[in-house]
């Protein structure tokens, strides 16, 4: 068991975006701001719980922030230490947690967005546009949660096979 991207020589050998890397820090900081404020904009001074799609975002957004912040903090560990031991099972449950979790904000945002768009073609009086500005912002920012989701489950499954 080895540092992270210390090949066969001792040399240090870093997979773009795979977890531990400085690039997989990034998209974990993206994702726990995204996240954040898609959550934010969702709950704040809205009666979001009048919408079972608007509930939906707001519980996988509920379950992406820890998932993303513990993950931010192993990150940040690994890369001012540049050393964490990896694991093919740690790997795994870090790549099945993602993918899981992206498809769950994926479907989150499509269902909010939709749900948003509906509303505002439905009549005005369903949703003011203050509101549905929120809830369209709201959407938004889990989709580029999504996005960042996604790129780091494809990442850590290219780190894989190499373990």
């Amino acid at each position: 068991m080895g540092c992270l991207g210390s090949n066969y020589n001792g040399r240090m050998e870093e997979l773009p975006g795979a977890f531990g890397s400085s690039a997989s820090f990034a998209l974990r900081l993206g994702q726990t701001v995204f996240s954040t404020a898609s959550l934010l904009f969702m709950s704040l001074e809205i009666d979001f719980y009048g919408y079972t799609a608007f509930c939906f975002l707001v519980t996988v957004m509920g379950l992406v922030i820890p998932w993303s912040i513990t993950l931010l903090v192993v990150d940040a560990y690994s890369v001012f230490i540049k050393c964490l031991p990896l694991q093919r099972k740690l790997i795994k449950i870090i790549f099945l947690g993602d993918m899981v979790l992206s498809y769950l904000s994926l479907a989150a945002a499509c269902s909010t967005a939709s749900v948003t768009d509906l509303l505002l073609d439905a009549d005005r009086s369903y949703c003011p546009s203050n509101l549905c500005g929120r809830y369209q912002l709201s959407a938004a920012m889990a989709f580029l949660s999504w996005f960042l989701s996604s790129a780091s489950c494809l990442f850590n499954f290219w780190l894989y096979p190499s373990l």
